[in-house]
């Protein structure tokens, strides 16, 4: 590793643009195999792990920077509803970081000589219930509450050692307070995105508070959105770096619409380089794709990022 070489991510995202990978389930979907259960791609931690080395590692190949681990529906109460012990669950969990790391190993292997980061995703609570109340938040529960169901995977998920924990997805201002309250101390900086739309949580509240609430935390690394139509990012990016001064993080779906009914993604991908490329300018350092944005849009994101 030379001098200049970031020893960390958040020296990598002072440094200039880092690649984020893109849409987990959509690659595992794309490989064969079925995520119609409530721990969607958590499940293959324990049934197919494989499959989910696989998955990050035409990321890395693809010119992603960073992988996603595939614990954002992986919950103690989650797969206690599957039998599954919270021994097992908390092995489970740090899987996770251990399968992007040897995705990592692998990429190397394979003359990927770039740094390779590990971000240990915590969906909110919402992904827990399946019910797609994730994309509504106002759960009903206290700030207290959220924190104390979300505490005790970060504990795990940072005992595994990530390069940095994904707040993820997030519908709420309130349970990013408790996202915020159960970071403190874990000695592992993170993210915290939001899912937006427009220029407001799901839940309704303004994108100025919402961010607010992270520029003062110095585990928080970069602040942005994430599973929101490429429509919403350009004006959260502004706001994000205005109210917090830090890096922004956006990796957005590829503006297709769920069909609820029919069970299937309609439209089309509206996710384009010249967007990501304003987003460059917008302020975000840490680009990548969310649901239906696979390894060939992730590669073009590289292009468009690459130096001149």
């Amino acid at each position: 590793m030379s001098s200049n070489t970031p020893r960390t991510l958040a020296e990598a995202l002072s440094a200039g643009p880092v690649v984020l990978d893109g849409g987990m389930s959509n690659q595992l979907e794309s490989a064969g195999h079925d995520l119609s259960d409530e721990l969607w791609s958590a499940r293959l931690l324990a049934e197919r792990p494989e499959a989910i080395v696989e998955a990050h590692l035409a990321y890395f190949e693809a010119g992603a920077d960073v992988a996603i681990t595939s614990s954002y529906q992986a919950t103690f109460e989650g797969f206690a509803k599957r039998g599954i012990s919270h021994q097992r669950a908390a092995e489970l969990l740090g899987l996770s970081v251990e399968l992007a790391r040897e995705a990592a190993r692998r990429a190397a292997a394979e003359n990927v000589t770039r740094p390779l980061w590990v971000a240990a995703s915590v969906g909110p609570y919402g992904a827990m219930l399946a019910d797609g109340s994730e994309y509504r938040g106002r759960y009903g529960l206290s700030v207290d509450d959220l924190e104390r169901f979300h505490r005790p995977r970060l504990e795990v998920l940072a005992a595994a050692a990530p390069d940095v924990l994904a707040l993820e997805t997030v519908p709420d201002a309130d349970e990013a307070r408790a996202l915020l309250r159960g970071v403190r101390g874990l000695g592992v900086p993170a993210w915290l995105s939001y899912s937006v739309d427009g220029d407001r949580t799901r839940a309704g509240q303004p994108l100025e508070e919402a961010f607010a609430l992270a520029a003062d935390a110095d585990e928080v690394i970069a602040v942005g959105v994430n599973c929101c139509a490429p429509r919403d990012v350009d004006a959260a990016v502004a706001i994000a770096a205005r109210v917090t001064g830090k890096p922004v993080v956006v990796y957005p779906n590829s503006g297709e619409v769920w069909d609820a009914e029919a069970r299937a993604w309609a439209g089309r991908s509206t996710f384009t380089a010249e967007q990501v490329a304003g987003w460059r300018r917008g302020g975000a350092r840490l680009i990548g794709g969310c649901c239906r944005v696979g390894p060939g849009a992730i590669a073009g994101i590289r292009e468009t990022l690459a130096p001149a």
